[in-house]
């Protein structure tokens, strides 16, 4: 009889136990709620749906709307859907001036309306004219200038003497924008170098004028300006010398520079 009360009271202590745990768990305070999620305002933004190349025409198929938040999409310059739902089927057919890269927003600044002509002569200032001019590796900086670079055109002729041949040089055309070297309007796949036969450059009448004569009086040779240099004069036209009224040239003679007269 002892034992079995001593059995029962083991029981009972082990139930108070395990009840006094289950209450212990149950005190265990809850999660804290999630917090809010902050919604922004939105707009539909234009943008590119793929890369587009410089000179290439723009179609509804490389144009998409995508959401952006309203603060990004303040600029005056993005197109949004909410002011012109229509702006697909009107840009559709223009052409880029420069490269976008998917998903950059669309800008018309940076599109030109082609109305069927060639990228050259949609790209083209009112008042310039692309005209063309052959180069070398050697006479081109080793093949380094790329469409879009400045440059400055160098004449170099031979003259006889008699002591033997005199060789002059001199810069008859500054800041020269390049169009194209050869068919290429842009560098393809990373390509650092494009190394061609024909130089494309950007130059209003006279200038063109100069350049035409140029390459009957000698040898013509493009120095590679800095980009920095690019950007500080940013402009479409260049400077040029009138070689017809040139009384004098620079005349380098054994290292020596000289005025010899015509």
């Amino acid at each position: 009889m002892k034992g079995a009360r001593i059995v029962v009271l083991g029981i009972a202590l082990a139930a108070g136990g395990t009840a006094a745990f289950l209450m212990r768990s149950d005190d265990t305070p809850p999660p804290a709620p999630a917090a809010p999620v902050v919604q922004l305002d939105t707009d539909e933004v234009l943008v590119a749906s793929s890369d587009i190349g410089i000179g290439q025409a723009v179609s509804p198929q490389t144009l998409r709307w995508q959401t952006w938040p309203t603060a990004a999409a303040a600029s005056a310059n993005f197109i949004r859907k909410k002011e012109r739902p229509n702006a697909v089927d009107q840009i559709a057919g223009a052409i880029a001036r420069v490269p976008f890269a998917g998903g950059e927003p669309i800008r018309e600044e940076k599109l030109i309306k082609g109305n069927g002509s060639g990228y050259l002569a949609a790209v083209l200032p009112a008042g310039m004219r692309a005209i063309s001019t052959p180069i070398s590796p050697e006479t081109g900086a080793g093949g380094f200038i790329l469409p879009n670079d400045r440059v400055d055109v160098v004449l170099i002729r031979a003259q006889k003497s008699a002591s033997g041949d005199i060789y002059s040089s001199e810069t008859i055309l500054s800041n020269v924008r390049v169009l194209a070297i050869d068919q290429t309007v842009e560098e393809k796949n990373g390509q650092r170098v494009v190394v061609g036969k024909i130089a494309t450059l950007a130059l209003n009448a006279r200038n063109s004028e100069t350049l035409v004569l140029a390459t009957r009086l000698g040898t013509l040779a493009l120095a590679l300006r800095s980009l920095a240099d690019g950007k500080q004069a940013d402009v479409d036209d260049a400077d040029g010398v009138n070689l017809s009224n040139r009384a004098s040239v620079n005349v380098v003679r054994f290292g020596r520079s000289t005025q010899d007269l015509k």
